[in-house]
């Protein structure tokens, strides 16, 4: 029985030992390499490139007050279109202290001016009555009083605008009432009711009310490399896509290529700017990053192959052109003259017939 097993044990052994050797000497052996082989076709080619950027509207406004104050009322809203001349806010005016005493002081002083200028007129009328003054003494008194009634009413008017920012007679023109100097839409109204205003002066931007945008023209602005800026030019169309609508696709127009170029991560950048065509359907927001694809050549009705089958050697590109593929694949290398690329297929101008194939990549063993 041991005898029996023994020799059993010997022939799994053996047969091991056959089935390893058997199967390095195959992985030894040098395999054939096989290719895909892409076959020629005659399409359109377009290159082109992509700018990054953002969607704005062309005519964004930013309302300041025209007086100092305290927001007394906010009568908009984010998001709500308004009509030019409407009323955003209204400002309360807090007056400095030392304008009022000077105000008021030029009110009382007004006052008594005009009382006196107003007795020297009664007398001089009853004097002028009896014929004991010339007419030209009476005029010279009559404008006097005249003159003393607008000083007067002058003054009391620089003292309501001081109090208040308006008066009684230009109401209608109040700088206390922020007005919309555009039609648009409201895209931010960054104070609130108690907040502190100043007006736009020579040492400071003054305090934006509010920001209003014309949404109905809308521009694309982005940046394009220098290494491409050369192969466009103003009128050229523009697709637009935008990360917040996938789905949609909008027309726009290159209208403007900035003369200056601007540094961004070491690489030099030039300014572009797009009219965009949105329909009225689709709903668009001021800051939607977008991407611009701008075509800078094109090619039509010629032979295209994949890049992956054009061997690029310094200056020169080849093709390995199929001859045989029995009992092996055999190729011919050919040199070939190539056009654009789109990035996935090259044009071949010269050296290579539209009925013939070529080598692709190759196929992997499993």
């Amino acid at each position: 029985m041991k005898k029996y097993i023994r020799i059993t044990v010997l022939v799994l052994i053996a047969l091991i030992f056959i089935g390893t050797f058997v199967f390095l000497y195959r992985k030894s052996q040098p395999q054939e390499d096989k290719y895909h082989i892409e076959t020629p076709e005659i399409t359109d080619l377009r290159q082109t490139t992509i700018a990054t950027g953002k969607l704005e509207p062309r005519d964004e406004v930013q309302i300041k007050p025209q007086i100092s104050g305290i927001i007394a009322e906010v009568y908009k809203e984010a998001g709500e279109t308004i009509k030019k001349g409407e009323v955003i806010a209204k400002v309360k005016v807090i007056p400095e202290l030392g304008s009022l005493n000077s105000a008021e002081s030029r009110v009382r002083l007004a006052e008594l001016n005009g009382k006196q200028c107003e007795t020297d007129l009664e007398r001089m009328e009853k004097l002028y009555q009896s014929k004991l003054v010339s007419s030209e003494e009476y005029e010279k008194t009559l404008l006097a009083a005249r003159q003393a009634r607008e000083e007067l009413q002058t003054a009391k008017d620089n003292l309501q605008i001081v109090k208040e920012g308006i008066t009684q007679s230009s109401a209608s023109f109040s700088s206390t009432l922020i007005r919309s100097t555009i039609d648009g839409l409201i895209l931010d109204v960054p104070i609130k009711v108690g907040n502190s205003v100043i007006m736009s002066n020579t040492f400071n931007d003054g305090t934006t009310i509010a920001t209003v945008a014309d949404m109905s023209d809308l521009i694309f602005r982005g940046n394009i490399d220098e290494t491409e800026v050369g192969r466009i030019h103003e009128g050229i169309p523009v697709k637009i896509t935008l990360g917040a609508l996938q789905n949609h696709n909008f027309e726009a127009v290159l209208e403007y290529i900035s003369p200056k170029s601007t540094e961004n991560n070491g690489a030099n950048q030039f300014e572009i700017k797009a009219s965009v065509t949105v329909p009225d359907s689709i709903t668009v927001r001021s800051g939607y990053s977008a991407n611009a694809e701008i075509e800078l050549q094109h090619a039509l009705q010629v032979i295209a192959i994949p890049e992956s089958a054009v061997e690029f050697a310094g200056d020169s590109t080849f093709v390995y052109v199929l001859t045989d593929s029995v009992p092996q694949q055999q190729f011919e290398r050919r040199p070939v003259k190539t056009g654009i690329s789109n990035g996935l297929k090259v044009e071949i101008k010269h050296g290579l017939a539209a009925r013939e194939r070529v080598r692709g990549l190759k196929i992997e063993n499993q």
